[in-house]
């Protein structure tokens, strides 16, 4: 017997295809769903991580800022605190000078120059007196410039002849003259004993190599 299916399976197969093609659109859309609102998900956690991450930096960043402004301060009394401490160790080292600069203008004042005035500006003397020649006044320039340790740097600032008469009413003709020179301090003159002091133990094997050779 022969059995002849007379119904539109041609319409039906459509059917199925289509609702087969729109099931799978379907759990396509729900799966790239899924997988966007996993990402998201992983998106936001990542970002709230950074965030956290940035607040401790931040509260971090603002300790050390405070640190270093308490450094800051603490430097800057303790420079104000070695200037004072410096300035008073100066006075203290200073306080001697005067008796050294006469005691120097005592030993190069050369004959035949009186002193009339001292006065001291800092480390600049101003030395005024009368001589009984130039060359007198040459030769304190001199011995101030090579032969003085507290004394350097002479320069004469002015030299000019006067007439002055003495006792017996001789006039005698004299130089008024007058002197500006740099007072070396004491620690200035420490300077070189240290450098010496420094460099010695540097030349002492030289010499030990010297004997055994």
């Amino acid at each position: 017997m022969i059995m002849i299916n007379l119904l539109p399976h041609r319409e039906e197969r459509r059917r199925r295809k289509k609702i087969a093609f729109f099931a799978g659109l379907a759990v396509a859309a729900v799966v790239g769903a899924a997988v966007v609102g996993m990402w998201y998900l992983v998106v936001q956690t990542l970002i709230q991580g950074q965030q956290q991450r940035n607040a401790y930096l931040q509260t971090e960043i603002a300790k050390l800022d405070t640190q270093i402004k308490d450094i800051a301060s603490l430097k800057a009394e303790i420079a104000s605190l070695k200037a004072r401490q410096k300035a008073v160790e100066d006075l203290q080292i200073d306080r001697n000078v005067p008796v050294h600069v006469l005691n120097e203008l005592v030993k190069q004042v050369p004959e035949g120059i009186y002193i009339t005035a001292v006065r001291q500006d800092g480390q600049t003397l101003n030395v005024a007196g009368i001589a009984q020649t130039q060359e007198r006044v040459s030769e304190l320039l001199r011995n101030t410039a090579y032969s003085s340790e507290w004394l350097v740097k002479p320069e004469l600032v002015e030299s000019k002849a006067a007439t002055i008469q003495g006792a017996n009413k001789e006039q005698k003709r004299l130089f008024d003259f007058s002197v500006r020179l740099t007072v070396k301090r004491p620690q200035d003159n420490k300077a070189p004993a240290e450098a010496a002091a420094a460099s010695a133990p540097a030349s002492a094997p030289a010499a030990v190599v010297a004997k055994k050779a």
